[in-house]
């Protein structure tokens, strides 16, 4: 059984959380790691503490689980290594042989030219570029790598023939495709379903599932021109707006402009950036747009307790509200999948879980 969870929008749509809670729920044999590279941040909770990565799966909460990074992805050697001793996997993660190497070259270009489109400055399009060009060094040549140098492919393949149960984490969002985002203002490949088995070395006929990920509402950190931000015009057409900044301003946030606001009410700053996000409302011809792309057969709503915290912690359906029912139900309609997956908290177990 092999499944992939993948980004129905522009990154931070909680994908961390839901590879976090299958890595436990489903207790996957082997989790592997695709996508970009340390230019993608995700979060986890575990029993209260707060893990940001950009190397290592979330699935490193499954204590059984055999870790991996696919050739697909760029390594940065010290991130990676202090990543494993801040989640203790020493002995069950590893890395692909051919996994490409990000240098403090790369990323004092990525700091120089990033700014242009707004790049986290980790040096993964510069190292991207000096691969496509066959002059990146890889993980196989790096002595500090050596003991988690591995053949993903073939460890994957030979867990799946034998009749293991696999899970892929993609990286960052649909939106963000080089291939199918808003160019240029895009990552460095692209960041569909059938990309995340390809860097890990499997082909698609072995995918059983596709859990594309989609936050309750819209988030974006970058310099993406045709992302809205919230303007008092929004808040006034939007019932569920509105309430949101009531509460804010109850909780005595201040800011700027609306957007400042509700940002900072919901928490939203980027994970590798530290950059507060611009929000907006769900894009649904987006969502049905990438469903159909990545082809998934089931997807995720996260962080419908931010938009309504009556539902926060709930882990049944007919413990959610109304309104947060009707937003669901919209969302489904129009991508034409069912939600069968609804986080309602940053807890790995805050999840009402409809499969």
């Amino acid at each position: 059984m092999v499944s992939i969870v993948v980004g129905g929008h522009y990154g931070d749509e909680g994908k961390g959380k839901i590879v976090s809670y299958l890595a436990q729920k489903d207790d996957p044999d082997v989790i592997s790691r695709s996508g970009v590279g340390p230019n993608a941040g995700h979060t986890v909770w575990v029993d209260g503490k707060k893990y940001g990565l950009r190397m290592i799966t979330c699935g490193f909460v499954n204590p059984n689980a055999r870790l991996l990074i696919g050739a697909g992805v760029l390594v940065d050697p010290g991130r990676f290594l202090d990543e494993i001793k801040t989640t203790d996997t020493d002995g069950r993660i590893f890395i692909d042989q051919n996994c490409s190497i990000i240098e403090q070259k790369h990323k004092d270009e990525d700091k120089k030219d990033g700014g242009k489109i707004g790049t986290t400055g980790t040096g993964c399009g510069p190292a991207m570029s000096d691969r496509v060009m066959r002059t990146a060094k890889q993980a196989k040549e790096i002595p500090q790598l050596k003991d988690y140098v591995t053949d993903v492919p073939l460890q994957m393949n030979e867990a799946i023939d034998a009749g293991k149960k696999v899970l892929i984490e993609g990286t960052q969002g649909f939106g963000l495709s080089l291939y199918y985002g808003n160019y240029p203002y895009v990552t460095s490949k692209d960041t569909s379903a059938s990309t995340a088995a390809a860097d890990v070395g499997i082909g698609p006929t072995n995918v059983d599932d596709v859990y594309v990920i989609y936050k309750a509402y819209m988030s974006r950190v970058g310099k993406d021109p045709y992302i809205h931000y919230l303007d008092d015009k929004d808040v006034e057409g939007n019932t569920m707006w509105r309430n949101v900044l009531e509460r804010a301003k109850k909780q005595g946030i201040e800011g700027e402009n609306v957007n400042e606001i509700i940002a900072t009410y919901l928490g939203e700053v980027g994970t590798v950036t530290g950059r507060p996000r611009k929000i907006g409302s769900f894009d649904f011809e987006l969502a049905r747009y990438s469903a159909k792309v990545n082809g998934a057969t089931q997807i995720c709503v996260t962080c419908l307790d931010k938009l309504f915290p009556e539902c926060a912690g709930a882990k049944e359906k007919s413990q959610l509200s109304e309104q947060a029912l009707d937003h669901v139900k919209a969302i489904e309609e129009s991508v034409g999948v069912k939600a069968t997956l609804i986080s309602t908290g940053p807890d790995v177990y805050d999840v009402i879980d409809l499969r």
